[in-house]
């Protein structure tokens, strides 16, 4: 007779099986669903950057006040040709990875002390995300 079955009789041992299949269960879905949040959704990017868009494009070679996204993840910060970066961002040696990328967003001085970028950050680790898969393929997304 096994232990579980001894002292919480059959019933008891089988309902303890389904607790902890559901726990698993439970678990792997919210291991699925962090992993779909870090990857981010570009429809719901584009929606978000409708904010940075004041300042910012993803059209190649079109600045407005902040300069054009286009490419910018993997790019080394304040490289972009045609833009008068701060010297701050121009000597940061920051490389625009999506994990740095989450890390300026949350809160731009922090990873770039006297950037000129007034942004304050963006707390919703999700928007972060999705902006994020966005900027990656822009033309993706219609």
């Amino acid at each position: 007779m096994k232990f579980t079955t001894a002292i919480f009789g059959l019933a008891s041992a089988r309902k303890l099986g389904v607790i902890a299949l559901a726990g698993l269960a439970s678990g792997l879905l919210g291991a699925e669903t962090a992993a779909a949040q870090a990857a981010g959704d570009p429809v719901q990017g584009k929606a978000t950057f409708a904010r940075c868009g004041i300042c910012h494009t993803v059209e190649v070679g079109k600045n407005k006040i902040g300069p054009s996204l286009a490419g910018v993840v993997g790019r080394k910060a304040g490289t972009l040709a045609g833009y008068n970066y701060s010297t701050a961002m121009a000597g940061s040696g920051v490389t625009w990875t999506p994990a740095v990328l989450d890390k300026y967003l949350t809160k731009p001085q922090d990873v770039v002390p006297g950037t000129k970028m007034i942004f304050p950050g963006l707390p919703s680790a999700a928007d972060r995300a999705n902006i994020i898969a966005y900027l990656k393929k822009p033309d993706a997304v219609k």
